[in-house]
């Protein structure tokens, strides 16, 4: 599904330049869950980025589905991270004084549907998190944990074929945190691929595979034995 052929990616230049990754090869089937481990600095949160097509490689091949991502156009990218992913952020990035349901709603409104289906669905993914009794609440009446859940369903109500999860569990208490992966586990068992970065082990055995990265580079990886 998703391929990465020597994935390289530099900021600045000559002495000055930062090699963030080195010549990353990765591929992730459809369905998978894929965790990405590494320590401060180990390049984990730039991989995430240029698989959420929201950085670039500076050298080196991406392609999904056997379409080049490197080959589409601003206004392409901007159309595959709308239809095809979907993203949960640590710091929830919910609107504030704006309810549960209209924060799920958004990601709907720029896909132009017409206000009926859009909280009709939108409602729908806040039942799926078990938040229909919250949908009129705003993010400053919601405990982190329900506001991850917003997050969530905010991520799932475009029915995406990927998901992208950036330490998801880093804002909550242990038992929110495990509540939260359990949620995530769950839409991957429906087939959705999830990939995620973690720097928490016990948040990191959700997935089915872990990538451990260090200086940039995929030091080595391993399978978790359901």
């Amino acid at each position: 599904m998703i391929k990465l052929d020597k994935v390289t990616k530099t900021y600045g230049s000559g002495e000055a330049a930062t090699h963030v990754l080195k010549e990353i090869d990765l591929e992730i089937k459809r369905g998978e869950f894929v965790a990405i481990m590494g320590p401060s600095g180990s390049g984990k949160s730039t991989l995430l980025n240029i698989l959420g097509a929201l950085d670039v490689p500076s050298d080196g091949g991406y392609s999904f589905l056997d379409t080049d991502i490197r080959a589409l156009s601003k206004d392409q990218l901007a159309l595959f991270r709308r239809y095809i992913l979907g993203f949960v952020f640590q710091g929830f990035n919910l609107l504030k004084k704006t309810s549960a349901l209209e924060n799920v709603e958004m990601p709907l409104v720029y896909l132009g549907m017409h206000a009926k289906e859009r909280k009709e669905r939108a409602l729908e993914a806040l039942t799926s998190v078990g938040l229909e009794d919250r949908m009129g609440y705003d993010p400053g009446q919601l405990s982190g944990g329900q506001q991850q859940r917003v997050a969530i369903a905010r991520a799932m109500v475009t029915h995406p074929k990927v998901l992208i999860v950036d330490e998801p569990t880093g804002n909550l208490d242990t038992k929110r945190g495990h509540e939260i992966m359990q949620l995530i586990k769950t839409f991957n068992e429906d087939g959705i691929t999830v990939i995620m970065v973690t720097h928490e082990k016990e948040i990191a055995a959700y997935a089915s595979r872990i990538i451990y990265l260090r200086d940039g580079m995929i030091e080595k990886e391993s399978n978790n034995v359901a």
